[in-house]
Parts: C-alpha cells; structure tokens; sequence
C-alpha cells in the first residue's frame, strides 16, 4: 500500500503515504534520519547483511498505535540504500496506561504462585510447557509430546461443553481440572503482541487453589551435599531462557509474525528441534547428579502399574503415529498393583517407550505388558527392532553409552539412569534380546504392600 527508498547513510530519501506521515508525526522529516525506530533498526540490518528482510513493525504517531508489514530489500545500486514495501497497515487507540500496568502487576502474581507456565501460539496450541509439580507430571509430558495441539484439550472445564479453545478472554479466569491432580486450577492466559492482544501468542499459567499436601511415606532426610552441583545449580537456571529461545523459534517457524520465506522457516524449526535436544540434554544432567547422589532415595506409594503403562502409551501415542508404529497397552480392565514412585515410573516407561519407537521400523508395533507374582511386578516393553547383541546388552545401560549411534538426539544417559531409578524403587531394569529379534526391557517393581 506504500513504497519507500533510502540511500546509502539509510536516509529516508522518498516516501509514500501512509508512511510519510508516520515520519513526520514522529518528529523525522524527508529527506532525512528515519524516525521510527524499528524500521531504522530493520533497515541498518539490511545495509549490514545485504539480505531482504520482513518483520511487522510498531510505533505511536501521538495519537494512535500503528502496526505494519515491512519489507526491506538492497536497491543493489553503487552506493547502496533499501527498497521498502508497507502492507497490512493497522491503527488502534493508545491502551490506557492504567489498564497496561493492571495487566502487567497480574502477570507479575500469576507467575509467582503459578505451578505451570506454559508458551502457547495464536491459536493457543502449546509450543513449551515447563512444571515441577508432582501432580501435573503426567499433564507436563503430555503437553510436551503433542506440540502445537490446543492446551484445552489436556484439561477439562466442569460444566462447560462448547467446542476448545474458546476465546482466550473466555478462558483467562476460568477453573479447570487436570487428571490426576486432586486441586482446582485457574487458569491465568497473558496476551502478547501489540495493538492486537494475542497476536504474538500467549503465556498461561496454571494456579492452584492451595499447596499440595504430601500423603506419601516419608523418606529419610537428604545428606549435605559436600560439592558443588552442576546439573542440579543450573538446570533452573538454563531453562527458561532455553524455553524462550524454543518459543522465539517456534513462533518464527510458524510464521506466526507475518510471511517468511521456506528456508527462514525451515531454519527456524532447525533452532527448536535444537533446543529441545539441549533441554533434554540438561534435564539428563540434572537427574544424573540426583540418583548418583549418596542421597538419592525414592518416595514409594501404592500404585497401578497398568495405570501408568496406559499413561505412558497415552502421552506418545501422537509419536508413535508420527513413525507409524503401533503402541499396545495393558487393557483397561488389566491391574498390577506395586510399591513404587509413581512419577519415577512414568518417567522409566517414557525412556524405555520413547527408545522403542526411535528404533522400531516403520509400520511395525511396541507392546507393553504387565504381569504378577508373588515376588512383584513386572512391566515389560517390547519392540520389533533390529535387536541387541549379547555384547551390545552387556554395556546398554552403561552411562553415556549409546552403541555407537549418532545424530539421534539421545544423551546415552536414558537407560543409565532409569536403571538406578528402579533400583533404588527395590526393584530393576533388565534387557533381554537377540539380533534381528528385537529387544525386551523389563522394569521389575516390589508388589504392593498389604493394607488393613
């Protein structure tokens, strides 16, 4: 809807409306200094890179907001100086102050108390999701395996049936449930972007509405430490800026903030896939130090482990489709009552289902049964891949041991430490398997105690 050039010193040197408006109002005049200040960031970038560039751009002319599509390309002339195309111009009034600061003291409360916080996309499909509550484990993995679905479909709303997500003002406040977890969450959805709320996505944090209480045996307190943890000092630390830099690139893939180029896009998604791959990486860190601590102990209750074999099955089943695997659970009707950590066991059926699908061939199944005896319970994982030989399972659970992959996104840390994880449950993690027959892992648990 407008064009406009500058030369070489990146002075406006031609304008059409509405943008040479915006110019004056903003205090600059032509020819002469640009005076809205992301388009004279946008430009510089072009003069230094020598690329075309696009991004939405926002300034205040004293009256209203104005957001555009900005296009920016080298005039490749001697001397230099850019092209500039302006699309998608919007106007909007000034929000009003008060209101900004409201918003901002909510955020600032909400993300205190919040026990989840989460990025979500313009159409509030989660793109990272971060909670260290016991009783959201099951929710945060679920979230994390199915990027991009609706947040609204891993809670449920009482006494609401129409069709998720609703609108985000709809849901901003709104009391949902979350399996598994005995409290009542409100949900708290923070807009992001400018003049139009939502447009850059969202944040949302889950509030509970009181502290969890810890019905589980109490465990023997943790020993000093005497060094300095590594993993555990900046896991916390590491991880939200990491977390910003997935939500940055995903947005950017997405082309949530306005047109892009295929191969910027595919960049982008590079920049994520890499992120995750370093979150994992940071997480198997920060878990390495905690079960080789010298305090490391586990908080055993009651559980099913059917229950949480189904959970498992349930939270990576859109990967398994994604590779075209079949994932087999025990039946609904099926149980396996046992004395384990019920987040330790979800966390070693998610590694060992996790391996099986990385390494199963397309179209072929990953089964995962459960059986009893007097002397526990066992969970077994079954894939049809290409096996183990009887060297290969003499060193799988070896720290950092990987059987010489590469390029597979795996630490080599898993199976290392879902073995001292189940060890220190009272029970153990075994394989069993023969080249081109696939491989059984075996998670044994202690049976359930008796209750009066």
């Amino acid at each position: 809807m407008a064009r406009a050039r500058t030369d070489a010193a990146n002075l406006l040197v031609e304008s059409q409306e509405p943008l040479a408006t915006l110019q004056q109002r903003c205090g600059g005049v032509i020819p002469g200094e640009i005076a809205i200040p992301e388009l004279r960031e946008l430009i510089v970038k072009v003069q230094e890179s020598g690329l075309r560039l696009a991004r939405t751009i926002t300034a205040f002319d004293g009256e209203e907001m104005i957001t555009a599509w900005v296009e920016a390309t080298p005039t490749g002339r001697e001397g230099g100086g850019c092209f500039i195309g302006v699309a998608n111009w919007q106007t909007a009034p000034q929000p009003d102050p008060s209101e900004a600061v409201k918003i901002a003291r909510k955020r600032d409360i909400d993300q205190s108390v919040a026990e989840l916080t989460a990025r979500l996309d313009t159409r509030q499909g989660v793109l990272t999701v971060e909670s260290e509550a016991r009783d959201l484990a099951d929710l945060t993995a679920r979230m994390r395996q199915a990027r991009g679905h609706p947040w609204t479909e891993f809670v449920t709303f009482p006494g609401n049936s129409h069709e998720q997500p609703l609108h985000w003002r709809l849901l901003d406040g709104a009391e949902c449930h979350v399996e598994g977890s005995e409290r009542i969450w409100t949900a708290s959805l923070i807009p992001l972007g400018q003049p139009e709320p939502g447009s850059n996505g969202f944040d949302l944090y889950l509030v509970p509405n009181r502290p969890l209480v810890d019905r589980r045996k109490a465990s023997a307190p943790p020993k000093p430490e005497t060094m300095h943890s590594i993993g555990r000092d900046l896991s916390p630390v590491l991880r939200q800026p990491i977390a910003r830099i997935i939500a940055n690139a995903e947005t950017i893939r997405s082309k949530m903030a306005g047109p892009l180029a295929e191969e910027y896009s595919n960049y982008a998604s590079d920049i994520a896939d890499a992120g995750q791959h370093l979150m994992a990486l940071i997480e198997d860190l920060s878990d390495l130090e905690v079960v080789e601590s010298a305090s490391f102990t586990t908080a055993p209750d009651q559980i099913d482990a059917a229950d949480v074999a189904r959970r498992a099955v349930g939270i990576l089943n859109v990967r398994a489709q994604e590779n075209r695997i079949k994932l087999i659970a025990p039946g609904p009707e099926e149980t396996a009552p046992a004395t384990a950590e019920f987040r330790r066991v979800l966390q070693i059926l998610l590694n060992l289902v996790t391996n099986a699908i990385r390494y199963s061939p397309e179209g072929s199944s990953v089964e995962i049964a459960v059986a009893q005896s007097n002397g526990g319970v066992s969970v077994t994982v079954t894939d049809q891949g290409k096996g183990l030989t009887e060297d290969q399972q003499a060193v799988v659970f070896e720290k950092f041991e990987r059987l010489g992959r590469t390029g597979d996104g795996g630490s080599g840390l898993g199976l290392y430490i879902s073995r001292r994880i189940a060890r220190a449950m009272g029970g153990n993690l075994t394989v069993k398997s023969a080249p081109d027959q696939g491989a059984r892992f075996i998670l044994d648990l202690p049976v359930a105690e008796a209750t009066e």
